[in-house]
């Protein structure tokens, strides 16, 4: 090929890929998973009627799926007319207009379900490619331009399964709820199943690079995260009985912290990772442990620093900032807390009833909580002193389909000097700069 023919793809490739920014929220949780942003300038307070709504989009779908936001493009997914898509909006127009929407598979549910009809995963954007998970395990990597690459299923092309406690079917659940990460060129999930819970594709091909086969448990609804531990790049991932970490090179076990008692309900929070400490946690009755992981090369052990149920969080997730972490903690219990991460301590808690419990993020000095029964959204200082709210607001509108025994359970996102918030098919948008 001539050295003209090579710069311009390389130029056209430029050119199809969004432009990304510092502040950018290309995946679950944020670029490092932790839920933490590094925007700054951001409003300190809010009038009382909330900050202003720049947009409401009304056609997202069922599911309680994430934003990714990528420059001036917002991924998501959301189940319509029977089908779940992963489609982008343009986020130049006002409200945003749809790019493009490539169809995943089916709409998940089954009978007597009244909690979630739809995907429960954020895609991930990474090098030109978004990377979406479906409910019914239904896996497909797309161009950022909508052009599909390849396309696989879980529970058929690599004998997927995840933990049915909670409810639902044999093998599958809830469905699928813990989204994708890239890792170079590897699209890394929570597969489940006899053949390895954790698997690596090719993010150009779909073709399998590596399965946990020391590891196979059944998925549960947690996401993966990355982390480099003593020298080893490692997934760790959250088990219905505990936590492991496996090589992101070929998935060999590095090392397994089995609890005295599993978990009895569903496993969604993401595992927290500071250095050699990885902290995990569920409800309800689920409790809290923190893990030293100590070694090196292929042989690292878990200890345990301490455990209890004093903290349980449930889905809303839990998040670290400094050495203080905060989230919202037991099934029946309103408490927020904030906790001490290297001793377990918990400085405070505090019972809002006005919030609820809830889910979080954390941008420039405050916690953006959102209340999943209540819809109320409230702007906390993260402090280890305590919780006060400095200001809060009410979603103006509601989604007429969400599932009767569903809630407010998709995480906000702050992206880019804006608030991303979701009730189903509505997708609301607050300038929050």
């Amino acid at each position: 090929m001539k050295k003209t023919t090579v710069l311009l793809a390389v130029v056209a490739a430029c050119l199809l890929a969004p432009s990304a920014r510092a502040d950018d929220w290309p995946q679950w949780r944020g670029p490092n998973r932790d839920d933490v942003s590094k925007e700054t300038g951001l409003l300190k307070s809010w009038p009382k009627e909330g900050p202003k709504l720049v947009w409401t989009y009304r056609d997202a779908g069922l599911g309680y799926s994430g934003p990714a936001v990528v420059g001036d493009v917002l991924y998501t997914m959301g189940a319509r007319g029977g089908s779940e898509y992963v489609f982008a909006l343009d986020l130049k127009a006002n409200p945003p207009k749809e790019l493009w929407a490539v169809k995943v598979g089916t709409t998940f549910t089954f009978q007597g379900n009244s909690w979630n009809k739809g995907p429960s995963t954020t895609p991930t954007v990474s090098g030109g490619h978004v990377v979406a998970l479906g409910a019914q395990g239904e896996l497909v990597c797309v161009t950022t331009d909508g052009k599909e690459v390849w396309h696989k299923s879980l529970p058929k092309d690599l004998g997927g399964e995840v933990n049915p406690i909670g409810g639902g079917p044999e093998k599958i659940g809830w469905g699928y709820a813990g989204s994708p990460l890239v890792d170079g060129d590897n699209v890394i999930c929570a597969a489940g199943g006899p053949q390895g819970t954790v698997a690596a594709l090719n993010v150009k091909t779909g073709a399998v690079v590596w399965r946990s086969k020391e590891l196979t448990e059944q998925a549960t609804y947690s996401s993966p995260i990355l982390a480099d531990i003593g020298g080893a790049r490692q997934v760790v991932v959250l088990l219905q009985d505990g936590a492991a970490g496996v090589a992101a090179k070929d998935g060999k076990l590095l090392w397994r912290f089995t609890r005295e008692k599993p978990y009895d309900d569903i496993v969604a929070p993401t595992p927290v990772v500071k250095g050699d400490l990885v902290f995990i946690t569920a409800a309800p009755k689920g409790g809290r442990d923190l893990l030293k992981i100590a070694g090196s090369g292929d042989k690292f052990t878990a200890t345990k620093v301490y455990g209890d149920a004093e903290i349980e969080n449930h889905h809303g997730g839990v998040v670290l900032v400094g050495d203080t972490l905060y989230g919202t903690s037991g099934e029946g219990r309103w408490n927020w807390f904030g906790m001490d991460f290297a001793t377990g301590k918990v400085l405070w808690q505090n019972t809002p009833r006005a919030l609820g419990r809830g889910s979080l993020t954390y941008a420039d000095g405050n916690l953006y909580c959102l209340g999943d029964r209540t819809g109320v959204v409230a702007l906390v200082p993260a402090s280890p002193a305590g919780f006060k709210i400095a200001s809060s607001f009410k979603l103006p509108d509601e989604s007429k389909d969400r599932p009767s025994r569903g809630g407010f359970w998709t995480h906000p996102v702050v992206a880019n000097g804006k608030l991303y918030l979701r009730d189903q098919e509505l997708l609301f948008c607050y300038d929050v700069k």
